[in-house]
């Protein structure tokens, strides 16, 4: 146990949760479940029976330093704050050559900080099986999930499951990443049983993803490796800052994943969703008698149905004839748009961006 370790991936915007979700308080913050949990609280919980509490580190942006200490209580040591985003490449890199400083022998699960896993004492088996073979191996591993729809928004992962892993259930060789597929093809990737979901979530030793990026990625591991020695120290930061502004801005999945020959998948159903939409929350959502979802609220419905739900503390709603609706009040914010056209919200955020600055946003 002494050498795993966690970093969580918690430097999103979530304007997708707008108006909920703001640039001050991204959704991984909030708890939009309305389970008594923010998101990231959620996944800290969910790893700290997997790794040791004080093997966790977070990666986030600067502004939100403070909040993931106060929502986690964890060390602020163990909070990286990134000076600018630079999608996930530049992002794990600081974590692992932070926890190398540490550890060099160490395992370390990468997980982003705003996904709900139902299934957890699964997601815990799965999770001690993809560290052992982690240790076991120099391989990149990874969680694919099995696809219970052709979903068009997550990226995909083929497996080559005619050749599983000798000594380990449902571990597999990756044949190819493949990004979002239109529905015409997800139908087809469903109908195969080789492709699975892509999660996001990775396992790998220290060493072995340095070399992957080393190898693939050359430009982002010189970049940090030269300041290797500064890690954990009090140059980290002004170091951290320069490298950063030589970083250019690629996910891990693009720059490593889809390149290296030495990637797995755990193949597995853990009750997965990334969150990424309100639609995705309606559907991990209890429902009323009317198939309305209310997030933290009290609403009086009538000849409504399918809606998504969400007030302000102390606020009722009374909502009559409206059929699949996201209707969310945050306060100085009234969202109502039809679910169908969710995808325009970040079309009407832009807008009143351009309007009102950025009081809103």
């Amino acid at each position: 146990m002494k050498n795993r370790y966690l970093l969580i991936m918690a430097g999103g915007v979530g304007s997708r949760f707008w108006p909920l979700s703001r640039r001050e308080t991204p959704k991984q913050f909030l708890d939009i479940l309305g389970t008594g949990e923010t998101l990231i609280q959620m996944t800290y919980r969910r790893f700290s029976t997997i790794c040791p509490p004080e093997n966790i580190y977070v990666v986030t942006n600067e502004d939100s330093a403070g909040v993931v200490v106060s929502q986690l209580g964890i060390d602020p040591g163990h909070v990286l704050s990134e000076p600018l985003r630079r999608n996930t490449a530049p992002c794990i890199a600081y974590g692992i050559f932070r926890i190398l400083a540490e550890n060099p022998d160490a395992v370390i699960a990468v997980t982003p900080s705003d996904h709900l896993i139902k299934k957890e004492e699964e997601f815990r088996k799965v999770m001690e099986e993809a560290f052992r073979f982690a240790d076991e191996n120099d391989a990149l591993l990874t969680l694919g999930i099995k696809p219970d729809r052709p979903e068009t928004g997550y990226g995909y992962i083929q497996a080559n499951t005619r050749q599983p892993v000798s000594g380990y259930e449902n571990l597999h060789k990756v044949k190819a990443f493949t990004e979002k597929p239109e529905l015409a093809m997800a139908r087809v990737f469903i109908e195969s049983g080789d492709f699975y979901w892509n999660s996001g979530i990775f396992i790998w030793k220290a060493s072995a993803i340095l070399d992957s990026y080393d190898r693939h990625l050359p430009d982002i591991f010189h970049t940090f490796n030269e300041g290797r020695e500064l890690f954990n120290t009090p140059a980290e930061k002004q170091f951290i800052t320069r490298a950063y502004a030589q970083c250019s801005s690629i996910s891990v999945d693009y720059g490593i994943m889809e390149k290296a020959d030495n990637v797995y998948v755990i193949c597995t159903d853990l009750g997965w969703s990334d969150l990424g939409t309100w639609s995705s929350l309606y559907m991990h959502s209890d429902h009323d008698r009317n198939d309305n979802t209310v997030v933290n609220a009290r609403a009086f419905t009538y000849n409504s149905e399918g809606n998504i739900i969400s007030l302000p503390a102390g606020k009722v709603a009374v909502i009559q004839g409206l059929d699949d609706y996201i209707i969310i009040d945050s306060g100085d914010v009234l969202l109502i748009v039809s679910r169908e056209q969710e995808q325009d919200i970040k079309k009407y955020l832009d807008d009143v961006g351009r309007e009102t600055g950025d009081k809103y946003l």
